[in-house]
């Protein structure tokens, strides 16, 4: 097949003067060390290594070459930003690094020549249908397996990896949910690490992974999720807070936007763990994760090698540009 024209950069504008972006990059990285790849860079980086896997060929910011060959798709995994930076003559597929909800650009597919946008799971593509209708499309990024890979049963001294990504109303959520669970671990005797997101290196969590036997997931909802399904292909199940309800970015709602039903974790069946509502139902599912432990009773790593490693996720890709590309001829 021919290569795919992948459009991916991280937004740095200028800030107080003209150029400035620069001496801040450089300072930036002196100061904070190498850039921790986000979630949204993850996105690209894991579709490149899925193309790679496929041996399939691909451009990354040419904006020469795609101006000069209008016909072909300009594959603009994100951010939204790059929509802007050049007038697009070449049919859009955009995504799965998009804003977070419809309304930032309502207008999207009338301004520009965008084809299909692709959000990382399904509810979110529930969330866009009302705006966007049958244009928006489900695409999870793949999973890296060869590096995320499971440890033997003798190397996991930690029983429980408390993993904290309760993005909003945290005071609240450390009275009300964490520190109940951690209590509740701790009076089970059971050994218990804690990681925060947005304050460790990927490494970092990997090293915890290795020692883990299983992890407990806070988090009010996910798109994809991939630090949980990380952990899924280490082989490390989990017991998911999934409390569906309401989206409830604060950006958004309740004043802009109220849309039900959310998941913490989008991909998932029985093998990966046990999910819980609240704390009431907590302490009885904590019971049976522990008990089906020890049992050895889940395989999460098997869902994803069936459902999200690098090149099976980077083959659907493939599939949607090149549907796009036949209608679009």
């Amino acid at each position: 097949m021919e290569s795919l024209n992948l459009f991916y950069e991280e937004p740095d504008p200028d800030r107080w003067l003209p150029y400035d972006r620069y001496p801040r990059r450089i300072i930036r990285r002196i100061v904070r060390g190498k850039p921790r790849p986000g979630g949204q860079t993850r996105v690209f980086l894991n579709l490149c290594a899925g193309l790679d896997k496929l041996g399939v060929a691909y451009r990354v910011n040419d904006y020469r070459y795609i101006q000069k060959h209008a016909d072909e798709v300009a594959c603009i995994i994100g951010k939204p930003h790059i929509l802007d930076k050049i007038h697009w003559k070449n049919p859009i597929l955009f995504g799965a690094a998009v804003f977070s909800h419809p309304t930032d650009d309502l207008n999207l597919f009338d301004r520009l020549p965008v084809r299909r946008m692709l959000v990382p799971g399904e509810w979110m593509r529930k969330m866009c249908e009302p705006y966007y209708g049958d244009r928006v499309l489900s695409w999870p990024i793949g999973i890296d397996t060869d590096h995320w890979l499971p440890m033997k049963p003798d190397d996991k001294t930690i029983d429980v990896l408390l993993y904290d990504k309760v993005r909003w109303e945290h005071d609240k959520y450390e009275e009300e949910l964490i520190q109940p669970i951690y209590k509740k671990l701790s009076d089970l005797g059971l050994s218990v690490e804690t990681i925060r997101y947005g304050s460790y290196k990927e490494e970092d969590f990997h090293h915890l992974l290795d020692r883990s036997k299983g992890m407990i997931f806070l988090c009010e909802h996910e798109t994809q999720g991939i630090a949980y399904q990380q952990a899924l292909a280490c082989n490390v199940p989990i017991l998911a807070w999934d409390r569906g309800g309401l989206w409830q970015d604060p950006s958004y709602y309740p004043h802009k936007v109220q849309f039900t039903e959310v998941s913490s974790v989008p991909y998932w069946d029985d093998r990966c763990g046990i999910k819980f509502q609240e704390i009431s139902d907590f302490y009885d599912k904590l019971t049976d994760f522990i008990d089906k432990l020890q049992l050895q009773h889940f395989a999460p790593r098997e869902f994803i090698l069936e459902n999200l490693t690098l090149e099976k996720c980077a083959r659907q890709y493939i599939e949607i540009h090149e549907n796009l590309q036949k209608i679009e001829k």
